[in-house]
């Protein structure tokens, strides 16, 4: 497990002081982390993909800077600066960063029923 950068005392963080792009891939920093979601700063270097996947809970992709392409089922979600995007439980998706690309990541509370 992942220790956090923010805690319920410490609830403050510039991007500027935690985002690092890796040289290729994806990077993730949990920032926060309750009984209801986990928040997560993600970075990908520029062409860099994250293979099609499902997750068991809901989540949320607040784009902070860079471009990049959210596949989300069939449809194709075009990520810049500010795009705020939806992830419903279960739903297929894949990101592919057209450019150096940070988001924060939220999952909220698992499904009930789910495994995970």
């Amino acid at each position: 497990m992942s220790t956090a950068i923010l805690s319920p005392k410490t609830t403050k963080t510039n991007w500027s002081d935690v985002i690092e792009y890796p040289q290729s891939g994806a990077k993730s920093k949990l920032l926060l982390e309750d009984k209801n979601c986990r928040y997560t700063l993600m970075s990908l270097a520029a062409e860099s993909t994250i293979a099609e996947h499902t997750n068991p809970r809901n989540a949320t992709v607040n784009v902070i800077e860079g471009q990049g392409v959210l596949m989300l089922e069939d449809e194709e979600i075009v990520l810049g600066s500010g795009v705020f995007a939806f992830i419903p439980a279960n739903a297929r998706h894949a990101l592919k960063a057209v450019t150096n690309l940070a988001f924060l990541l939220t999952l909220s509370e698992p499904v009930a029923g789910s495994n995970h």
